[in-house]
């Protein structure tokens, strides 16, 4: 027989086991006032990397470079991708609008006096899909990818979201999207009852790992469900420092490397993904001229011969701030290509102000170096958080967005209970 007073403390540990099973539980999984999931679909947040999404400038400019170029607008126009700009002359105005003013006192950059940039598209999918408005094939970006889920049920700007950013800056210079993205996160949760998944590509997954080092753990398990990395430059990438030495057309020839140069070595972010010095072997030979070879030990030499000192600055400003590459805390899957060669060191007779007299190359995915893409793994069985490695073979950096293959993998982890 049980007594009243047993009776008692054992329904009050009940109430109490009760209440803590509900808490945790609310913890883990978000739900709608009816108690149950809003929808069984994960909703998805699309974080695009460098170059990877559209920008609008708007101007009422002191002087121009060039009489062609326009000195005041009365509403916005597009800056990226707009191919109608990067043709010769043109582009001199583009650069002039696109470019970064470092200030080594407030250690930030901004945009040339009468300049206004603004990212267009915050919360659509629009601006990641396509780089040029036109929605020409040569602009696409994550439309296989969102197309395939909408294909599954998924709603453009609803349950499927992009977070454009201005991909110059490094995040120390990115606050205020990062507010946007954690609102944006948790406005998404609560109406689908249940936690989001998050896709990067390129320069995206490290601004996504930069944006989860920087949430408490709970915020974390309770709206967080996975983060899928898509060719990520966690320690870097080689190709970075061509652009700074001599610039990089991208094999466009009606663009010049050296003046392209002008614009490229202004974006903060550009110096932020060189190759990682805590990571890339200290012997490897970066660049090489007749008088000195470049390693990750000697980037203050490298910028001051290069002529670009700022450089330096930068550098030292962004380097710590994912440089240890702490675990993100949540579940990854992490997507790279091989077998596609990839920079690993360049040559000069005439340095800085010439092309590459011979470029060697190494594994990767055409940008992101295989050394670079494989970092997660040092993740793997480091918390309670799975860790998974996929490679993808012969999968070019950007291509590997339009691979059926990524395209059925993200579907089957975003269909996981």
């Amino acid at each position: 027989m049980v007594s009243g007073h047993c009776l008692f403390l054992t329904v009050l540990q009940l109430f109490v086991l009760l209440a803590w099973l509900t808490s945790y539980a609310e913890g883990r999984s978000l739900k709608c006032s009816s108690g149950k999931p809003c929808s069984d679909r994960t909703p998805v947040i699309i974080i695009p990397g460098d170059l990877g999404n559209q920008l609008e400038a708007k101007l009422d400019k002191p002087s121009v470079v060039h009489y062609i170029c326009y000195k005041k607008t009365n509403d916005y126009f597009t800056l990226w991708l707009n191919l109608e700009l990067l043709v010769p002359i043109a582009i001199d105005c583009w650069i002039d609008n696109m470019r970064l003013i470092y200030n080594r006192t407030t250690r930030t950059s901004g945009a040339p006096e009468g300049v206004d940039i603004r990212v267009p598209g915050f919360g659509g999918t629009d601006t990641v899909e396509y780089l040029d408005p036109s929605k020409r094939s040569v602009g696409m970006y994550f439309f296989a990818i969102v197309q395939g889920l909408v294909n599954d049920g998924y709603v453009r700007g609803d349950d499927i979201r992009g977070a454009p950013y201005d991909w110059r800056k490094a995040p120390n210079e990115n606050k205020a999207y990062f507010l946007a993205l954690q609102q944006m996160i948790e406005e998404m949760a609560r109406k689908a009852g249940g936690p989001v998944a998050l896709i990067a590509h390129s320069m995206g997954n490290v601004y996504t790992l930069y944006f989860l080092n920087h949430q408490p753990q709970a915020w974390k398990d309770k709206y967080i469900k996975t983060f899928i990395s898509l060719g990520a430059p966690w320690a870097g990438v080689v190709k970075t420092v061509r652009v700074v030495t001599s610039g990089d057309n991208n094999r466009i020839p009606v663009i010049s490397s050296l003046k392209i140069r002008q614009q490229q070595r202004t974006a903060v972010s550009t110096i932020w993904l060189f190759p990682n010095g805590n990571i890339w072997p200290a012997d490897q030979v970066l660049v090489r001229t007749p008088t000195t070879n470049y390693t990750v030990r000697d980037y203050q030499h490298f910028f001051q011969d290069v002529g670009f000192p700022d450089g330096w600055e930068m550098h030292k400003d962004t380097e710590h701030l994912v440089g240890d590459l702490e675990h993100p805390g949540v579940p990854v899957h992490c997507l790279y290509g091989s077998g596609v060669p990839t920079t690993q060191s360049y040559q000069y007779t005439t340095f800085p102000d010439s092309e590459p007299d011979e470029v060697t190359f190494g594994d990767g995915d055409g940008t992101v170096n295989l050394l670079s893409a494989i970092q997660c793994k040092h993740w793997v069985g480091k918390m309670a958080y799975p860790v998974k490695l996929v490679e993808l073979p012969d999968n070019e950096h950007v291509n590997m967005l339009l691979n059926q293959t990524t395209v059925a993998y993200i579907k089957a982890v975003l269909n996981q209970p």
